[in-house]
């Protein structure tokens, strides 16, 4: 574990705010700086937050509109970039905030050479590929929160419907971030009982493949439902993103569903996708033994294509 740890979100808007919010609450990091161009938000946001540290434990928060409140950080998460609108894509964000996230990783750089960066800005895996290639950083310190997230969703989706806890559903998904992200049905399982062998109460299958192919368009849709309703995604973005800093600052080896940039998995090359990946101190390691039936395999790869295209057209 880190000691003296200190964790730095960039963006002070609903998500930045709502990353630090859960670090302080989990006790993630021991300090949590937040650092947005508008100095007046900033100022406002870390202060509400610094009003509540007599509950949080041991933990502080400090920030500002200078790049240099990220000093010595261990962790950066970058939330900062245009927000996604009603019926907008992840994707139709990349240009815009592929300038935003490129310009911030070189400023974080220069006072935080040593820390790993955690891309949660949208597109994230796009944005994760051309950040990875602009720092000329090892994948593993580049990476973003994936569908980190969009497990969780699931499993609670799951979860809810058998009527158990959703720490006892096994349930990834992987892929995009986004339109082209699927779930791992060959091996998802509630305790050691494939989902479709499963059985209610009256003993009969409680899981059928159009359910949980429907239960997987559910998890996809969540964040448009969300962002339609109120606006923004916020609060489980929060808790998922402080969940994987913690993992990095207490070198927890935890596999978690995260995005970097594969070599050789699968044949896949070159591209940020979410696959299940040890996460601690040094970064994010996928799993290179993750099995895939032939359908899922099809359709990992063609998740690669899509965000090839993407990044190919943001490139000079």
């Amino acid at each position: 574990m880190i000691e003296n740890s200190k964790l730095t979100v960039i963006g002070a808007g609903a998500v930045g705010s709502s990353v630090a919010y859960a670090a302080l609450i989990r006790g993630s990091a021991r300090h949590v700086a937040l650092y947005d161009i508008d100095a007046a938000k900033t100022e406002a946001e870390v202060l509400d937050l610094a009003h509540g540290t007599l509950f949080t434990g041991a933990s502080d928060i400090d920030g500002g509109a200078d790049i240099g409140v990220a000093a010595g950080s261990h962790v950066v998460v970058i939330t900062a970039g245009a927000k996604q609108k009603p019926g907008q894509t992840r994707i139709e964000l990349a240009a815009t905030n592929a300038r935003i996230v490129g310009s911030l990783m070189r400023e974080t750089l220069e006072v935080a050479p040593d820390a790993i960066f955690v891309i949660v800005t949208n597109p994230c895996d796009v944005l994760t590929m051309l950040a990875h290639e602009a720092s000329g950083l090892p994948a593993a310190r580049v990476f973003a929160s994936g569908t980190v997230l969009d497990s969780s969703r699931l499993r609670w989706e799951i979860a809810r419907r058998a009527g158990v806890a959703p720490t006892s559903v096994h349930a990834q998904i992987i892929g995009e971030h986004g339109d082209t992200e699927f779930p791992l049905w060959s091996t998802a399982t509630i305790g050691t009982v494939p989902l479709l062998e499963w059985r209610g109460e009256d003993g009969s299958p409680l899981f059928t493949r159009e359910l949980l192919d429907g239960i997987a368009v559910d998890v996809r849709d969540a964040a448009y439902t969300v962002i339609q309703g109120k606006g923004a995604t916020n609060y489980a973005i929060g808790l998922s993103s402080a969940r994987i800093v913690e993992a990095i600052l207490r070198d927890e080896n935890a596999v978690l569903n995260v995005s970097t940039v594969l070599s050789g998995f699968h044949g896949i090359d070159g591209v940020a996708l979410s696959v299940p990946s040890v996460v601690g101190s040094a970064g994010a390691r996928p799993i290179a033994g993750t099995p895939f039936d032939e359908t899922e395999l099809d359709r990992l790869r063609a998740s690669a294509r899509a965000l090839e295209e993407v990044a190919a057209g943001l490139r000079p």
